[in-house]
């Protein structure tokens, strides 16, 4: 299964790439269905459609919701460059998306840990399996060189 992870990776990566050319921040995602099959893949463009829900991950659930004709995505797995933000965690918690794969830690953000910990918080009543830090160097990276260039 590593070895699919790593795939699915390396696409959300190719996706934050996208965004980081075009001046938005560098995060990608990706849906996976149960068979395997990509449903939809996307990154920020937050700035490019004016619009602050525009996160990868925001996107790639309502691309995937319209492709099968329904708003649970249930049986996916979601792969995202970064770990997903509180609003992200509360659209992925709605979808019933049944795992979250991400690169690197949002110390800033982050509600899989690093903030919060929306997947173990017993009060909501969806619980996704978390793994996290597949390639969580070169999603590291990626985000380090966009802020820094920034400066």
């Amino acid at each position: 299964m590593e070895n699919d992870h790593e795939k699915y990776m390396k696409i959300a990566v190719e996706e934050a790439k996208k965004a980081g050319q075009m001046d938005e921040v560098p995060v990608g995602a990706v849906l996976v269905g149960e068979s395997g099959e990509v449903l939809s893949k996307g990154c920020n463009q937050t700035v490019r459609l004016a619009d602050p829900t525009a996160h990868a991950e925001i996107l790639v659930l309502r691309q995937s919701a319209k492709k099968i004709h329904n708003y649970r995505l249930l049986n996916t797995s979601l792969y995202v460059t970064v770990e997903p933000c509180v609003m992200c965690m509360g659209a992925i918690i709605h979808a019933r998306i049944s795992r979250v794969i991400f690169g690197a830690d949002d110390p800033k953000w982050g509600a899989l840990g690093s903030i919060y910990n929306f997947a173990e918080d017993k009060r909501l009543n969806h619980h996704p399996e978390i793994i996290r830090g597949i390639n969580q160097e070169e999603c590291k990276r990626l985000m380090q060189d966009f802020f820094q260039n920034k400066r």
